[in-house]
This record gives C-alpha cells, sequence and structure tokens, in this order.
C-alpha cells in the first residue's frame, strides 16, 4: 500500500481508529497510538461551542497535542456554527478537522445531524464549504452509503466533499437505517474510490487479518477505519500491520502482557475521569477485554460491579495472579 497522506500529514500506518463516542477518549486513544494507529480522532463532539463547558465536553476535547496529527471530529447542522467550532478546535491545537456525517443515533438525528444530512445534499455542500474555507488545516468527512438502501447517495456526497476541498473520506458501509444491523458492504466505498482523487478510508466490520485484506482488495481503499474491532483488542493496529510487512515478528498476546495492558488501561481512566466516573467508564473496556481471556465470566461479573478504582485494580491482578 501507498502510504496514506491527508494535506501535509504522512500517517504511521494506514490503519486509523474510528472516533466513536463514549470510547475513545483520550486514554483509548493513547493505546490505540502505542499499537500503531496511524491516526486516532478525538469522540465525536458539538458544534454549539456554548455547551463545551459540561464535563463530557471538556473530555472529549482533551486534544493529543503530543501526536501528529491532532485530529477533532465535530457534529452538527448548522454551517456557520460548525465552522466557528472548526476555528475553535485549531486554536486548541486541532491539525484536521472531521466533520460527522454517519452518526445513526437518534438523539443526533433528531438534531438534523450525523447521518441525517446524507437527505439533504445542498446542506452537506454548504456545510463542507463553510468549514473548509474557516479553517487553514485540512478537513476530512466520516459519512455512510446514504439514508437507507432505497437511496444510496455516497458517490454525490464524495464528489461535493472533493469540489468542497474536503482533503479525505471515511465511509462506513452501511446506510443510517442499518444502523450496525446485518453485514456491512463495500461495493460503494469500492465505487467512491474509483471516483475520487482524494484518499477513502473503508469503514465497517473490519476486525480480523482476513477481513481487512478482503476489504482492501474490494475497494482499493487507501487505508482502514477500525471502530468495534479495537473494542477490548487495541493490539489489532499491531496486527494488522502485519499486513504491511508479512516479516514482521509476530506478537503473541501472552496473559502478562494482557495483565499489562488492562491494568495500565485502568490506571490511565482512573486518572483522566477520577475515581467515580473512571470505574463507570472502565466497566464497558474491561467486559471487551474479557473476551480475550478464557475463563474470565466470574472475573467479569464481579469487577464491572465493584465501586472503586482500587477494586477495579485489585481484581484484576488477582484474576492474572490466579
Amino acid at each position: 500500500m501507498n502510504p496514506l497522506k491527508i494535506g501535509p500529514y504522512e500517517l504511521s500506518s494506514p490503519f486509523v481508529l474510528a472516533p466513536m463516542a463514549g470510547v475513545t477518549d483520550a486514554p483509548f486513544r493513547r493505546i490505540c497510538r502505542h499499537f500503531g494507529a496511524g491516526m486516532t480522532t478525538s469522540e465525536m463532539t458539538t458544534a454549539d461551542i456554548s455547551l463545551w463547558q459540561t464535563p463530557k465536553s471538556r473530555h472529549r476535547l482533551d486534544l493529543d497535542l503530543d501526536a501528529e496529527p491532532v485530529a477533532v471530529q465535530i457534529v452538527g447542522s448548522d454551517a456557520a456554527r460548525l465552522a466557528t467550532a472548526a476555528r475553535a478546535c485549531v486554536d486548541r491545537g486541532a491539525q484536521i478537522i472531521d466533520i460527522n456525517m454517519g452518526c445513526p443515533a437518534k438523539k443526533v438525528l433528531k438534531k438534523s445531524a450525523g447521518s441525517a444530512l446524507l437527505r439533504d445534499e445542498r446542506l452537506v455542500a454548504s456545510i463542507l464549504d463553510s468549514v473548509v474555507k474557516a479553517v487553514d488545516v485540512p478537513v476530512t468527512l466520516k459519512f455512510r452509503t446514504g439514508w437507507d438502501p432505497a437511496h444510496r447517495n455516497a458517490v454525490k456526497i464524495a464528489h461535493i466533499a472533493e469540489e468542497s476541498g474536503v482533503q479525505a473520506l471515511a465511509l462506513h458501509g452501511r446506510t443510517r437505517a442499518c444502523r450496525y444491523k446485518g453485514e456491512a458492504e463495500y461495493e460503494t466505498i469500492r465505487d467512491v474510490k474509483a471516483t475520487v482523487k482524494i484518499p477513502v478510508i473503508a469503514n465497517g466490520d473490519i476486525k480480523t487479518l482476513k477481513k481487512s485484506l478482503e476489504v482492501l482488495r474490494l475497494t482499493n481503499a487507501d487505508g482502514l477505519m477500525i471502530g468495534r474491532g479495537a473494542q477490548g483488542r487495541p493490539w489489532i493496529f499491531r496486527d494488522l500491520r502485519t499486513l504491511l510487512d508479512p516479516n514482521t515478528k509476530k506478537w503473541p498476546l501472552e496473559k502478562n502482557k494482557l495483565r499489562d495492558i488492562m491494568l495500565g488501561h485502568l490506571n490511565d481512566l482512573h486518572r483522566f475521569y477520577g475515581d467515580l466516573t473512571g470505574v463507570r467508564v472502565a466497566r464497558k473496556h474491561l467486559t471487551w477485554y474479557c473476551k480475550s481471556l478464557e475463563n474470565s465470566d466470574e472475573f467479569r461479573h464481579q469487577v464491572v460491579r465493584v465501586g472503586s478504582a482500587a477494586e477495579q485494580i485489585r481484581l484484576t491482578e488477582e484474576f492474572f495472579r490466579n
């Protein structure tokens, strides 16, 4: 594969982490970069900057200033408000602005944002044009194949984006109506890649090396975006990099290494959020990690119910000792 470039930034790997609200916070992004993710993007952040003082928004806007390129994803439906938010993110250190037109969540759709925008191509053009003109950094677009299977307009949206000056596309192989059900389809991603000159990153159901090779073959994409496949398995990025160099030494997932990954992640979550919120956020990550652990049912049952950071750490250490 050729190096993946977004504007002036050449990524260290074409395998990037998908921004996922409630998942890809700063601690998770750090661990994915440690394992070789070529780029990580902040969680989806509202374009309404009057809401940026809430604890949730402050955590989402905790940018990775030590890792280029610093990418921030914003969501909204008002072109002027999105442009203002983009400028504010750049002032905070963002080097790439990503616009979300893919989220299928009802609370986002109610505000005519996320994948709801795919129904209004004129508004898509207005938003992209406004944001691109507002900032001096690359603007990228994350979107879906259309509103529903009868209205797949990803090729048209991709043309609009390219003409607006967007510098890379990440396309999830489902429509809004599909949400995360069924299987992603990659023919539309292939068609988008064949008709634009800017980089196209394929997304959707990419969870194994075999599937990664299949998606690259089917789409001819410039990179892959990994979402749910990284939950509880941040080392997937190191595994994926073996695709680029088959001679790369395989990294066995020994139990002591998995223990250190989990404990490091837990400690980072507790520091980042504080004990109370950190314990709550850690529960879902612990559940995902347990899918890679044998005989972990009892451990999972206990560790997601304790209320203190010290107990989460103690139970995790005890599980691996035993």
